[in-house]
């Protein structure tokens, strides 16, 4: 039965993915939060520093980029785009404490990779952001529409929600897709992180594939 729904799920996914829909959701929802976590989270999203993938090993910070960019590829053709984009998500994701591959999953997810969707809740850009954190803990020139500001945003956002549940990120995803303690898009994110961004880094698979034949 479960095979059965996540097979559904992927399909709903590949379904909106292909025809370029109306954004998922990204249906946040505003509630009322201490100063000092506004405070943090405004320092978070007021970052600037340079983007870059943040792999200390040289050979498989490359291979990463070169990996994701061609499963990328037919979404965004532009390869500088494509690999500016990618260095984006890992720079953020990282300094959020989040895995990269898992913030892809999130985008496809959530916007199909389409900078400027908008879905019908009024969440904005590759993460569908809503314009309300842009008032809370931004400043009035943040564009949700800007590359590096959505990631920002986004990566900040699902790790105040992971903050919040305590690290349960099956609820941290649903609510930042407003459908806390329904299984369905949470489901779908984990599909898509698994099913077409997972990333096993070469040292670790060499390991893995010596482990097999001892």
């Amino acid at each position: 039965m479960e095979r059965t729904r996540l097979s559904l799920l992927f399909a709903a996914l590949m379904a909106m993915s292909a025809f370029g829909g109306e954004a998922l959701a990204g249906n946040q929802i505003y509630e009322p939060m201490a100063a000092s976590v506004r405070a943090a989270l405004h320092a978070a999203v007021s970052d600037a520093g340079a983007p870059e993938v943040l792999i200390a090993d040289v050979e498989e910070r490359h291979r990463w980029l070169q990996e994701m960019s061609r499963r990328l590829e037919k979404r965004i053709p532009d390869r500088a785009y494509r690999e500016d984009l990618l260095t984006s998500v890992h720079y953020e994701a990282t300094r959020a404490g989040l895995d990269a591959q898992l913030v892809l999953g999130l985008i496809q997810v959530e916007s199909g990779f389409r900078k400027y969707a908008v879905s019908g809740a009024g969440a904005r850009g590759y993460m569908q952001v809503m314009p309300f954190w842009v008032r809370t803990i931004g400043g009035p020139e943040d564009n949700l529409f800007h590359l590096r500001t959505n990631l920002r945003y986004g990566c900040t956002i699902l790790r105040h929600y992971l903050d919040v549940e305590k690290g349960d990120l099956f609820r941290a995803l649903g609510r930042y897709n407003g459908s806390l303690g329904r299984p369905e898009y949470p489901n779908m994110v984990r599909a898509a992180w698994e099913r077409h961004w997972s990333y096993q880094p070469l040292k670790l698979a060499v390991s893995d594939a010596r482990g097999q034949t001892n």
